[in-house]
């Protein structure tokens, strides 16, 4: 990606809507800056205000499902982002990506999960968008949610 090209354009090439920043669902702030990163806290695939799959993938939530479901949690992690910065564009890059999958007993593709996030960050930010990740299975998370994703991004001060 050009460094001439802002982050919002590129957004709205793939046909990604930012619906803000999400209410916390407990005690904590939906991002902290401590010097130059940024720690977003964990994001459900939540849109319109209600989780888009609920359930573990590899039963209830199929691979794709849990796929998409990473991939909406991505975007509500750069809904928060730009709620914190209001410019996009001073996000240097995407550090570090957590992803929590509820998992079926016996499913083990938590790393494919993760990819709807990851391939959207590389998508929205280039190269700056490849990053470190963990991809963790659990046994269940918030509200019932196939998948959850933190994320820590370096930003311009």
């Amino acid at each position: 990606m050009s460094l001439t090209r802002r982050v919002e354009d590129r957004l709205k090439e793939l046909g990604v809507e930012l619906a803000g920043s999400p209410t916390p669902l407990g005690a904590y702030v939906p991002a902290v800056l401590s010097g130059r990163h940024i720690y977003v806290s964990g994001q459900l695939p939540i849109v319109k205000g209600k989780l888009a799959f609920t359930g573990r993938v590899g039963g209830d939530v199929t691979l794709a499902e849990g796929v998409e479901a990473a991939r909406i949690a991505a975007i509500n992690s750069i809904s928060v982002l730009k709620g914190y910065l209001s410019n996009l564009d001073r996000v240097r890059r995407i550090v570090k990506v957590t992803g929590h999958i509820a998992s079926a007993e016996g499913f083990t593709e938590q790393a494919q999960v993760l990819n709807g996030a990851s391939d959207l960050y590389f998508q929205v930010f280039g190269e700056s968008g490849r990053h470190a990740r963990a991809a963790l299975g659990a046994y269940e998370l918030p509200l019932g949610a196939p998948v959850e994703i933190e994320l820590i991004a370096e930003i311009a001060l």
